[in-house]
């Protein structure tokens, strides 16, 4: 009866029906999630006795012991087979075969030291040592350094190295197994990895990992940041009275939240910068400012302006010449700074040129703003000019009119003049920023372009010509016809 059928079909259901198809049919169409963190590494020793013993009897067994059981799955091994003396060897040779499979697939992508390898050995255990390493048969997992010839405990050295090779050892026993989709979840991979060494790790992921499997793992180092895929990139913040927030739109968090990206992206930034084979250091901010107005007013008038090729850095003083000479690696071709040539600046550049920092084909060199005196890029402009730009972008910090009587004549660098006055007349607080006058020229330098005389645009030009003179013989000038550049012709 209709009855007893709505009955059947009841007491059949009882279990929620979602469920049900959850389990029946959906469930095998789920990934497998597979979690790997720093507590995942391989120990140097393990207790065959006593992860033995555990195994057998259900007890709990952590990550490190998991990643260790896979190595050994790998060659098709258990643990009672370390026990047997007899087939000691044998396995032995069988392990050091899959560590050497496995850490051939580690240095296709480790750039570091490929002088290592891992070795396997079997000892009585040592009663003084602490449980569960004082009894029964103790596996030694080694590091051996070919470089230094010589080997030292897995877990006491390299650590970089053990996490990589524990992460592949885990992995590749999973990858075996499940021959269906995995979803891989790394929590701060990389973390004992160096900067370099987390690049290589990155492309790990890209090349052998996520062409198979979905990655998702965490991380707050830059360097573990795929700036190529910023879509990929999700923020996680813990927000009070609503838990753990994710975000794709990193505008939609803090500074502190974001801050690793920052720091990433200005890393980018830094590494397009120094990557130009042709650098030209100068002081400041200002200094690009006015090379660029004044190349523009010098190839108007069909003199020589900045080579294009050149790449303006400003680098805040020769203090910072060294660190900024440190960044720039293999990558230049010709390298000429732009500042007075004080005695102290000339022993930084002989010290930079000396210590094997550059390349010693490619000295770096020197180039004077003005030939005949101590001049910093501000000289070139006529004095009154610059007086000008300089009241009118301090209009309302200066009690009178700053003249040329006013500011003393000790020192040749007008700057230098400027900020012994700003100092002695408490204007803007005793600093004279140099930085504003430029950025007021370049505000109006529609307007103000036409009260730079004949004389400072050919000091200009005298100028340029001897800082491209420094490019390769392939430089040839680079001048304008009609106001307009002329490419280098080759």
């Amino acid at each position: 009866s209709v009855q007893a059928l709505l009955k059947e079909i009841s007491e059949k259901f009882k279990s929620d029906v979602g469920e049900q198809l959850i389990d029946n049919y959906l469930q095998k169409f789920l990934p497998k999630f597979v979690y790997f963190d720093e507590y995942s590494t391989m120990r140097g020793r393990i207790s065959i006795q006593d992860l033995r013993h555990r195994q057998e009897k259900g007890e709990y067994m952590d990550e490190s012991d998991r990643t260790f059981l896979s190595l050994l799955a790998l060659v098709g091994a258990n643990l009672q087979d370390l026990e047997n003396q007899t087939s000691y060897e044998y396995l032995k040779a069988e392990l050091e075969s899959a560590s050497i499979g496995i850490s051939d697939e580690i240095f296709e992508y480790w750039n570091q030291n490929k002088q290592l390898r891992v070795e396997f050995d079997l000892s009585p255990a040592n009663p003084n040592d602490p449980p569960p390493l004082n009894a029964g048969t103790i596996l030694h997992v080694r590091i051996w350094n070919n470089r230094h010839r010589v080997s030292v405990p897995f877990d006491e050295r390299s650590k970089g190295f053990v996490w990589f090779f524990s992460f592949l050892s885990y992995f590749s026993k999973i990858e075996e197994e499940e021959k269906g989709d995995l979803v891989l979840l790394l929590d701060e991979p990389g973390l004992n990895l160096h900067a370099m060494a987390q690049y290589d790790f990155l492309r790990f992921i890209d090349e052998r990992l996520a062409v198979k499997h979905q990655v998702i793992y965490t991380t707050h180092s830059p360097f573990m940041i795929n700036l190529k895929h910023l879509d990929r990139i999700r923020t996680v913040q813990d927000v009070d009275d609503r838990g753990t927030v994710i975000h794709s739109d990193t505008l939609s968090n803090d500074m502190e939240t974001v801050f690793p990206l920052q720091v990433a992206l200005g890393h980018r930034l830094a590494n397009t910068l120094f990557l130009a084979p042709h650098c030209l250091m100068v002081n400041s901010a200002s200094d690009l400012i006015y090379l660029q107005i004044l190349g523009e007013l010098c190839a108007s008038k069909g003199h020589q302006r900045l080579d294009p090729r050149w790449v303006v850095i400003p680098v805040g003083g020769a203090d910072n010449l060294p660190t900024f000479v440190s960044l720039l690696g293999e990558n230049y071709v010709s390298v000429a700074v732009l500042m007075d040539v004080t005695p102290k600046n000339k022993e930084k550049m002989a010290a930079i040129n000396r210590n094997g920092v550059i390349d010693r084909r490619n000295p770096i060199k020197w180039v004077e703003v003005a030939k005949v005196r101590t001049a910093d890029i501000e000289d070139i402009l006529d004095p009154m000019f610059y007086l000008k730009l300089v009241n009118e972008s301090y209009e309302g910090d200066l009690p009178a009119t700053v003249t040329m009587k006013a500011i003393t004549d000790s020192d040749p660098r007008i700057v230098h003049r400027l900020q012994a006055h700003f100092e002695s007349e408490d204007i803007a607080g005793g600093t004279f920023d140099s930085y504003r006058p430029a950025a007021y020229l370049l505000q109006k330098h529609a307007l103000l372009r036409n009260e730079i005389d004949t004389e400072t645009i050919e000091r200009a030009a005298s100028m340029f010509e001897r800082i491209n003179a420094m490019l390769p013989s392939d430089s040839i000038d680079v001048k304008a016809v009609n106001g307009r550049t002329l490419a280098p012709t080759l």
